[in-house]
């Protein structure tokens, strides 16, 4: 990961007299990255990322829930019918007057067994009250009285094998997160370069309009001079005219240079968060020659392969959309995961019906395996795989784009270096020509038209040397980028 600009504000007071705020280079990027809420945005994204990947290596980790619930029902559940719920406490006395019956037919028939069955007539009595106990008890002892049912359970479950989706979601959320992390750095590479431009049109409005100031001054000592010789005779009122239309467009080309200062230095401040309308100075406003830095040829396309942000994307993306592959996949494999739990009750089961919370424990396995669903997996791979191929066409093609790139920023950065040579070479020619018709015109044998057309030479010069000097450094920057090692 590139290094990421410190976020300490460059800020320096130059003079408490002007109160105005003198910004370098490195405070105005430094101040862009601060208060800049694309980036914001993007660095929130690497942190959701992060605990995405965070929770998806939680699926390799056994699982606890747990659930509790109440439920009032109308009606209880029974066991027995309401015939058997009457009869039952009344099973004695049923059982005792036919036992007396039955007595009663035996000793009828044999009447020697009324001695030998006397004993047992005590009994009976007993008998019929023990069988009316017990049916009474019995009754009582399946009452459910489930009106009122409370269950909780603890569930654990483990995951042993999952056909490889868990894996191949780990590694997606992975590289999800070092995705996001490669977005965040071209989006700051891509602030950083729109800071350099919004910087740098700032220096070159500002010396265009410290250049419409000189041409003004120029033009006006041109016109009080134009006005001593019509007084004097030896100019003519078409003479001054023509000097009076070139002051009114040097006030002109002042008056937007003015304007283009203002607004360029609002692009300026709201990217770097400032009030839009702040009195702000730059370090670099008063520069006259800039130093040219020269790039190696060599290795500067391997260099742009190997850093450029867009690239590390599409090869995270071609990952995951391969990983997409194992996870379609998956859905045809069959699965394995080990599971325990405990339940509790009540009215609980375990000794017959209680109103008591009482609980039990089991371990088992879950296997699921498909096996018919119409080719629904197979084509869900398919798809995937086309998904990949996309993903790595789009990386090769954006390789091949990045070496026009890096090519066409090399050749522009040697084109703005010529220009700027050119540019010098003209505007020693210029100043030496505005010297010589200056020189010609006090001694009478340079007309008006001359000295003005050899100033507007000069304006022009010293405008396309400072368009070549910001040239050069617009262009240095953007090979910078398109090398990725813009920071």
């Amino acid at each position: 990961m590139k290094k990421i600009i410190s976020f300490t504000l460059g800020i320096v007071i130059a003079s408490n007299l002007f109160g105005q705020n003198v910004l370098s280079l490195d405070s105005c990027r430094s101040m862009a990255i601060k208060f800049n809420k694309g980036l914001k945005i993007s660095n929130e994204k690497i942190v959701a990322a992060h605990y995405q990947n965070k929770a998806a290596f939680t699926n390799f980790l056994p699982k606890i829930n747990a659930m509790g619930t109440y439920m009032r029902t109308q009606k209880e559940i029974s066991l027995l019918s309401d015939e058997q719920k009457a009869n039952l406490p009344n099973l004695g006395t049923a059982t005792q007057t036919k036992l007396q019956q039955t007595m009663q037919q035996l000793v009828t028939a044999n009447p020697a067994l009324a001695q030998l069955l006397s004993p047992l007539a005590p009994l009976i009595p007993e008998i019929g009250n023990s069988l009316n106990s017990l049916g009474g008890n019995l009754v009582d002892g399946l009452h459910t009285d489930t009106r009122n049912m409370y269950a909780g359970t603890v569930t654990l479950t483990q995951p042993i094998f999952m056909g490889g989706k868990i894996a191949a979601y780990n590694k997606i959320t992975k590289y999800a997160e070092e995705l996001a992390k490669t977005q965040h750095n071209s989006a700051l590479e891509d602030l950083i370069l729109n800071t350099d431009q919004a910087y740098w049109q700032v220096i070159s409005v500002v010396n265009k309009k410290r250049l419409a100031e000189s041409y003004l001054n120029l033009v006006k000592k041109l016109e009080d001079d134009v006005k001593k010789m019509i007084a004097e005779g030896v100019a003519t009122t078409t003479d001054g005219l023509s000097v009076s239309v070139k002051v009114n467009e040097a006030e002109m080309k002042l008056l937007q240079a003015e304007d283009g200062v203002s607004l360029s230095k609002m692009v300026l401040c709201q990217l770097c968060g400032l009030p839009i309308n702040s009195d702000i100075t730059l370090a670099d406003e008063n520069i006259n020659d800039i130093s040219l830095s020269s790039f190696s040829e060599d290795g500067n396309i391997q260099t742009a392969l190997n850093n450029r942000q867009e690239i590390k994307s599409l090869e995270y993306a071609s990952k995951i959309y391969n990983q997409k592959i194992n996870v379609a996949r998956a859905e045809m494999l069959p699965s394995l995961a080990l599971t325990g739990n405990y339940l509790v009750s009540n009215p609980s089961l375990y000794n017959g019906f209680e109103k008591k919370f009482r609980g039990n424990w089991a371990v088992g396995a879950v296997v699921n395996i498909p096996i018919w669903s119409w080719g629904e997996g197979y084509y869900k791979v398919k798809s995937a795989k086309a998904e990949a191929n996309i993903a790595r066409y789009n990386l090769e093609e954006v390789k091949e784009k990045i070496e026009l790139q890096v090519n066409q920023a090399k050749f522009k950065v040697k084109e703005a270096e010529k220009r700027y040579a050119m540019t010098s070479k003209n505007m020693e020619k210029a100043e030496e020509n505005l010297r010589f018709a200056n020189l010609g015109y006090k001694e009478g044998v340079i007309p008006t038209s001359n000295v003005l057309e050899a100033q507007t030479a000069w304006l022009m010069a010293q405008s396309d040397k400072i368009d070549s000097q910001i040239d050069i450094k617009l262009t240095e920057v953007y090979l910078l980028k398109t090398l990725g090692i813009l920071k």
